[in-house]
């Protein structure tokens, strides 16, 4: 696979939520239900998961960075790093001795390189005599989605999911999962034969919610102030996805003033929780009061006179 950061066009310096954004820019143009058949997107789409399994991942990016796993996160071979970036092995740089007597054909250096390294089994995958067979194919990867609300989210709640061909399996939503996130469940695709399963690839749909609206791990809300409170301030009660909190505003607070309540958002990979940023919206009574009416009519006519 390529490098991560060259499939979601992201400098390696990258704050996490600048590779979150470039994900879900190219899941969205490369999704399968909008490019049904076209299997260069779906290969797009396949490589920009993998690619963020590994950049969204705190602890296997800082792997990838320090060369301990490659772009399939898996191990890197060591023992060898004579061979790469113009070094040496034996007073020969790796590029040189494939190049010598004929590489990669019969009796190349090339091949007596690889055959000193690795014995008779580079020649047999070479096609040679006494080649080794080949590992049964492995099963079709399966897609299937899960629609989750937000509470589910916040709450890491364990679901029943079921996959395509009747299997039931539990999963938890990670934390830091955006909407249409593609989540690779090895070994829970289709079976084949004697090789391994393929895999399930699960897109999060996230529901939306009548009150909050997701912004990352962030949510954001208009939270209704009786009038009063807003002239006059102090505490009012704003709603959450664990339960409803106090917050105090300051006198004379208007309509479209923010406030951030830390904590109070989503969960992130890292064990903390976004803030929930709640956006204030004035609210009359509900029947005509006299006192008030009497104000706006004297405050109105000072200000014409």
């Amino acid at each position: 696979m390529r490098n991560p950061y060259d499939v979601l066009g992201v400098p390696k310096g990258a704050s996490e939520a600048d590779i979150k954004k470039a994900y879900r820019k190219l899941a969205k143009a490369y999704h399968p239900d909008r490019n049904a058949g076209d299997a260069k997107a779906k290969d797009r789409f396949a490589e920009a998961n993998s690619a963020y399994e590994i950049l969204g991942d705190a602890g296997k990016r800082g792997q990838f960075d320090r060369g301990e796993i490659d772009g399939d996160g898996k191990p890197r071979a060591s023992g060898f790093e004579g061979f790469g970036g113009g070094g040496r092995a034996g007073g020969f740089g790796f590029e040189q001795a494939a190049r010598g007597r004929g590489a990669g054909g019969p009796g190349g250096m090339g091949d007596d390189i690889f055959s000193h390294l690795f014995g008779e089994a580079f020649r047999a995958g070479a096609g040679g005599a006494g080649a080794a067979p080949r590992e049964p194919a492995k099963g079709d990867d399966v897609a299937a989605e899960l629609s989750v609300t937000l509470e589910q989210v916040a709450s890491e709640e364990k679901l029943r999911l079921s996959l395509p061909g009747g299997r039931d399996v539990d999963v938890v939503v990670p934390r830091g999962v955006v909407d249409g996130q593609v989540i690779r469940l090895r070994g829970l695709g289709a079976p084949a034969g004697r090789g391994a399963p393929g895999d399930a690839l699960l897109t999060i749909r996230i529901l939306p919610h009548p009150r909050f609206t997701p912004d990352g791990a962030d949510l954001r809300a208009s939270v209704e102030v009786p009038l009063e409170d807003a002239v006059l301030g102090g505490p009012i009660r704003v709603p959450t996805l664990t339960g409803a909190v106090e917050m105090r505003i300051p006198a004379m607070t208007g309509s479209g003033r923010t406030f951030r309540l830390k904590g109070k958002g989503l969960p992130k990979k890292d064990g903390t929780r976004g803030d929930l940023f709640a956006t204030t919206a004035i609210a009359l009574p509900d029947a005509e009061d006299p006192a008030l009416t009497d104000y706006a009519k004297a405050r109105r006519a000072a200000r014409v006179g």
